[in-house]
């Protein structure tokens, strides 16, 4: 009896797992047709691209609960090939830290031999002075002749060692020139946003919708009453990984350069990136951060502007910049400053 209740109950989970996915599915096509009638709406062309932006920005606007049961579709189907570049880097740059590692080993083990040999000269005159013990002499001067080719061998291979590693050394600068993502946060870097911002003008151009970008960092007051680097980079991972959590899989975070994150929010306007930033500062102002025994609220400022089509997005990227600097001198936790202000 108690096999088959078991049976019974695993089998009942098993309906209600079907019965909770079929409802997501039947959710998913409602919520697919109100995606593509708010694009029509908008002029915007259907395309995948444009789809999944409009699908992330109103899917923003529902509830809680029916945001989960999108979100358990959306898991099954994950698949992002950026992923795939940043483990590359990853791994291209943890090969050349051995290769770096290797050199080092060398090096150190090239120094201990010249200083065997320097031991050895010394001893030898030692032993020259000593008339009585010639046969000694002769052999350390057997074993000085065999550490001198054990060395210059050594040379060679240091040598061969150090143009592969200046090789490895050339090639990493130049993928460094080319990579998207930055090794200490974990997110993407000022060259790749640089490049989305210029993508997302030349989008603007084309399809006439705003797009808003958001720079923020940890509070200057909170750095100031800090005062210790390892706990402000602490903190700023922090932020970096919040970013990441909460962030809607349309926007791109990215690390500017000096603690500073920008978030490129696409298909949303002024009004829509307000209130994106108001989320940020409720979220960042509920994750409060530990030192020892001591809770530390965290805090950022944002600077917010507006992806236009008359500036360059090195630019747009100074308009951000000089709004969060704004947000300081105001004492504000955002300011907007659209372009030509």
């Amino acid at each position: 009896m108690a096999k088959r209740r078991r049976f019974m109950e695993s089998d009942t989970k098993s309906e209600d797992k079907l019965v909770k996915l079929n409802d997501a599915i039947s959710s998913i096509e409602l919520f697919s047709k109100e995606v593509l009638s708010a694009l029509i709406a908008d002029s915007i062309p259907p395309t995948p691209n444009n789809y999944a932006l409009y699908f992330d920005r109103e899917l923003d606007d529902k509830d809680e609960e029916f945001k989960k049961q999108i979100q358990s579709i959306l898991e099954l189907e994950e698949s992002d090939d950026s992923e795939k570049a940043l483990t590359l880097e990853r791994t291209l740059k943890d090969g050349f830290n051995s290769v770096k590692n290797i050199l080092n080993v060398t090096a150190n083990l090239y120094k201990n031999i010249n200083l065997m040999i320097k031991i050895l000269e010394k001893r030898k005159e030692d032993i020259k002075k000593d008339k009585s013990i010639k046969n000694a002499t002769s052999i350390i001067e057997s074993l000085d002749k065999d550490i001198n080719k054990l060395n210059t061998i050594l040379e060679k291979q240091t040598k061969s060692i150090k143009t592969v590693y200046n090789e490895t050394a050339n090639i990493i600068k130049k993928v460094e020139g080319e990579t998207i993502f930055d090794n200490k946060y974990g997110i993407y870097n000022k060259r790749y946003l640089i490049a989305k911002i210029s993508k997302e003008i030349d989008l603007i151009k084309q399809y006439k919708h705003k797009s808003s970008l958001l720079m923020l960092e940890l509070s200057k007051d909170l750095k100031k009453s800090i005062q210790n680097e390892k706990i402000i980079t602490l903190m700023t991972r922090t932020i970096a990984r919040l970013l990441l959590k909460t962030s809607r899989r349309s926007d791109t975070i990215a690390h500017y350069g000096n603690g500073i994150f920008a978030l490129l929010l696409k298909h949303t306007d002024i009004e829509d990136a307000k209130r994106a930033a108001k989320r940020l500062l409720d979220l960042v102002s509920n994750s409060n951060f530990f030192i020892a025994d001591k809770e530390i609220q965290l805090k950022i400022s944002i600077g917010i502007t507006d992806i236009n089509t008359n500036s360059s997005a090195e630019e747009i990227i100074v308009y951000a910049v000089n709004a969060l600097e704004e947000a300081y001198k105001s004492s504000e936790d955002y300011f907007v400053r659209t372009a030509g202000e």
